[in-house]
């Protein structure tokens, strides 16, 4: 169910020549973010199109989790570690894409100190772990 105007529903749809695809599941794709928050930084996007995070309930907690695995192993294959990495989700109004989509930002102690507003865990930005508890409360 893509929306036609959605720039991350034309990426996992392999429809944008200018984005690498770096790994591409049934569910989501993995491709780098073209405004990194520091030296490694990474997209998790579902490919079916939900907005945000509060799309999401509880029967979808393994999709997040897949999702988060999915950028570690990532990460670490290409040698980035990833205990100095953050992995997660803003939530409305604090997101530029409307399309589901999990950060990896690697190495977490390099980033900017706005980088390190924008995606400080709080009310706005939920860590994989916080999106999964946020989600497994609703119906």
């Amino acid at each position: 169910m893509a929306d036609d105007n959605c720039i991350f529903c034309q990426i996992s749809d392999g429809q944008d020549p200018n984005s690498v695809l770096e790994v591409e599941t049934d569910e989501f794709v993995i491709f780098q973010d073209i405004k990194p928050a520091s030296e490694h930084h990474y997209l998790a996007v579902t490919k079916k199109h939900y907005a945000s995070l509060k799309d999401l309930n509880k029967t979808h907690d393994q999709l997040v989790q897949r999702m988060e695995s999915a950028l570690k192993e990532f990460l670490a294959g290409k040698g980035i570690p990833i205990d100095d990495a953050l992995f997660g989700f803003h939530l409305p109004p604090f997101i530029t894409v409307k399309h589901l989509h999990m950060h990896a930002i690697a190495p977490r102690t390099q980033m900017t100190f706005l980088s390190r507003l924008i995606f400080r865990p709080s009310v706005w930005f939920k860590t994989a772990d916080e999106a999964r508890s946020y989600i497994s409360e609703k119906e």
